[in-house]
């Protein structure tokens, strides 16, 4: 049903709006602005400020939908670091890590501050890491409405208390408006997402995808929590059961992480970031941040009803006439999304805090038909098969993809990673050994032929393989090894024909499965040869053998 929406209320000005403002200070920045600062509003006010400035519109659930630009996802090569005394010899400098001059990016502040003198600003405080021992005071400073409650969805929510003398430790400055001229400021072009590690500053500019501010922040826990404190950061999802087991499960876009993760028998951790330390594994965020193309409530029924009244729906369009998303558009991109307070799902653990992982799921999606549906890891195997991150896209998936293609991602979100991959690979082994860890390497593509020939696995046999290896009932059948990579196959499962566990069996020409499964072991070794400086001989143990 079509809620009603009162004309006046959406073209009201911001003056006009009844909203108490905070008369607080962000001298620390040197930022003295003429205009007005709005600080920690509420997300009923922020909606009402978004549709005073034209940020947005309502839908019919509520949510609020609104436009990211130019850019509809991360720009990868935009995105910096700056290189001083505290990071040159720790971050990994490459193409990932594109290293920033200090003068530059203190240039680029200056000019966004100036910038910033006459406009009103949307400030809020808010917290990354839900284990108090590692958390991140954060101070965010946004032009837009929508922005601000993008923060609020995504990142931690200090109470009263923790905003009585809540101190920064660091600073996101995100400015659309704001573009950096290349010639003078370094930059690769107009927009930029820039990190100061040192000064503990986040910079972003000219673009106002507002993930770049939560994958800025995750990738500055990438380096400080693992450096500095020996907590292993992860790009993940998190359940745990009733019986208080933990499962975390890898994946890259398209392996079901999502999906799989979505269990209503078991409470959600989070869905994307997590720290893994002594004794827990603790979400870093406070929200989802949710692909919706093609959205329906069967296939996702957790996302579909947590998008309502204080959620956002990223360049998505309603059907005609109507305040209707149609989540089939694909308009402005393929990559719309929703973001969401993470108290949105009905079965979220409040604290987001859990026990120790009993059991660790890397998910790939192999349009080859090689990799077997569930197989059990050593902790050899399981350095070797983080570091690589494998899945593969089919065609359709991008414009230049017309056969399947191998992905890796270091660690399942290299993108994100300032460390060398192998620092949090050995980290994944000591902690996985140390609590003698389950890892499992499941297969939610193709089987009984590459993409094309074979069909995808069935995902009901997918959940009877993840809930077997849960409840305990892949700890006392018979393994037998991989030919190539080596890995344990489950000889029986319940709930799943014995012939679908041996990829090879499904394949009626065992001949061409064999060459297949060369052809993907020798993909990973040629993969992983930029890592050989870096790797133990306990890492390299896990490769492939033929």
């Amino acid at each position: 049903m079509t809620r009603d929406i009162n004309p006046k209320n959406i073209f009201m000005s911001v003056q006009e709006l009844d909203i108490k403002v905070e008369r607080k200070s962000l001298s620390e920045l040197e930022l003295e602005t003429k205009g007005t600062i709005f600080w920690n509003l509420s997300p009923a006010e922020l909606v009402e400020h978004s549709l005073a400035n034209k940020e947005g519109n309502l839908t019919d659930v509520g949510a609020l939908m609104a436009d990211t630009g130019e850019f509809t996802g991360r720009s990868p090569k935009d995105r910096f670091i700056v290189k001083d005394s505290e990071t040159e010899n720790t971050v990994w400098w490459s193409d990932i890590n594109i290293p920033f001059d200090e003068a530059n990016f203190d240039r680029l502040y200056n000019k966004m501050i100036s910038f910033l003198g006459n406009r009103n600003l949307y400030v809020r405080d808010a917290i990354a890491g839900a284990d108090e021992k590692y958390r991140l005071n954060l101070r965010i400073i946004n032009t837009l409405a929508w922005h601000n409650m993008f923060c609020y969805n995504m990142f931690l929510r200090p109470d009263k208390d923790q905003l009585e003398d809540f101190d920064p430790d660091f600073t996101i400055i995100c400015i659309p408006e704001f573009k950096a001229n290349p010639d003078t400021d370094g930059t690769r072009q107009e927009n930029f997402a820039a990190i100061n590690l040192t000064r503990k500053i986040l910079l972003i500019g000219g673009t106002a995808y507002a993930g770049e501010m939560k994958k800025g922040i995750f990738s500055v826990l990438n380096y400080i929590l693992p450096h500095k404190h020996g907590v292993l950061s992860m790009h993940c999802s998190a359940n745990v059961g009733k019986e208080g087991d933990t499962a975390v499960f890898f994946g890259l876009s398209g392996t079901g992480k999502t999906t799989l993760s979505a269990d209503p028998d078991r409470s959600l951790i989070g869905d994307d970031e997590h720290g893994w330390n002594e004794d827990s594994v603790f979400n870093f965020e406070g929200g989802c941040y949710a692909k919706v193309i093609d959205l329906s409530r069967e296939k996702e029924p957790e996302i579909w009803d947590a998008i309502k009244f204080g959620a956002i729906v990223e360049n998505t369009r309603f059907y005609p006439g109507t305040r209707t998303v149609d989540y089939s558009n694909k308009q402005v991109t393929e990559n719309t999304r929703t973001s969401y307070p993470i108290y949105h799902i009905k079965n979220a653990l409040p604290n987001s805090i859990a026990g120790i992982p009993k059991n660790i799921f890397f998910l790939t999606a192999d349009a080859f038909g090689v990799i077997p549906p569930i197989s059990k890891l050593n902790k050899s195997q399981a350095m070797y098969h983080f570091i690589s991150g494998y899945t593969a896209k089919v065609a359709g998936t991008e414009v230049d993809v017309t056969e399947p293609k191998t992905t890796f991602s270091a660690c399942f979100g290299a993108a994100f990673l300032p460390l060398h991959p192998t620092r949090y690979a050995e980290l994944f082994g000591e902690k996985m050994e140390k609590h003698q860890v389950n890892v499992w390497l499941i297969n939610t593509g193709w089987t009984g032929g590459p993409y094309g020939v074979g069909s995808r696995m069935k995902l009901k046999y997918t959940r009877a393989m993840i809930s077997a290896a849960l409840e305990g009932k892949l700890d006392h059948v018979a393994y037998r090894k991989h030919s190539v990579f080596g890995i344990g196959i489950p000889e029986s499962c319940p709930n799943v024909p014995d012939h679908v566990l041996s990829p090879r069996a499904t394949w009626e020409d065992k001949a061409a499965y064999d060459l297949k499964a060369r052809e993907l072991g020798t993909a990973f070794i040629q993969n992983f040869e930029k890592y050989l400086d870096f790797a133990t001989d306990d890492i390299l143990a896990g490769a492939p053998k033929f």
